[in-house]
């Protein structure tokens, strides 16, 4: 596959989406977006239906291998997720025999995914992200709550000092992603970044 992905990470509410669309239009880059419209089980796991969590776990695993699958259109590519934020959310939700079943697939599908070229990492603090997904109203987000933040950003953290690409980290408390001149600089950081990997 050639051309450079970029893959954006950080916990709920934080940007990724916002900052993908905006990315994607103004480089430009082809958008591949997470599919949680798409995943019916979604509502039900994050309300705490045990039987649904490995259902919605399963369907983003294989969702998301077939976005970021290393034979798919080449081109620039900005996603608004990484793929190792799967087992991120999948640790976090099963355990037993649901983990186990989950990690032999995702151990199978797993060389078939696209690395990204460069990671972006957004971050905020737990108040600030529970009043954006407040403000944006998905049902199924409504069973968030701080301590998921709180684990979702330090594995995300561990995720950055894991990457074997480069990082741009962006602290959203101090960058407004809905400010054009602040969506700027971050493009322009990006931009750097690529230079010489397109």
């Amino acid at each position: 596959m050639s051309g450079p992905l970029v893959s954006i990470i950080g916990p709920v509410g934080v940007g990724k989406t916002t900052l993908a669309g905006y990315l994607a239009e103004a480089l430009p880059a082809r958008l591949i977006e997470e599919d949680y419209r798409g995943n019916a089980f979604l509502a039900d796991a994050y309300g705490g239906l045990e039987q649904a969590r490995l259902p919605a776990q399963m369907f983003f695993l294989l969702s998301r291998a077939a976005q970021l699958d290393r034979r798919g259109p080449g081109g620039l590519a900005v996603s608004d997720y990484a793929f190792c934020q799967d087992a991120i959310f999948a640790a976090r939700s099963l355990g037993g025999a649901d983990l186990e079943a989950y990690a032999r697939l995702a151990a199978r599908v797993a060389p078939r995914v696209r690395s990204p070229d460069v990671l972006i990492h957004l971050d905020a603090s737990e108040p600030t992200l529970l009043g954006r997904v407040a403000r944006r109203g998905r049902p199924f987000e409504r069973f968030l709550d701080a301590a998921l933040l709180s684990y979702l950003r330090r594995e995300y953290d561990r995720a950055v000092a894991a990457a074997d690409c480069p990082v741009l980290a962006v602290d959203c408390e101090q960058c407004n992603l809905l400010d054009a001149a602040q969506r700027q600089v971050v493009l322009e950081r990006l931009r750097g970044m690529l230079k010489g990997r397109e």
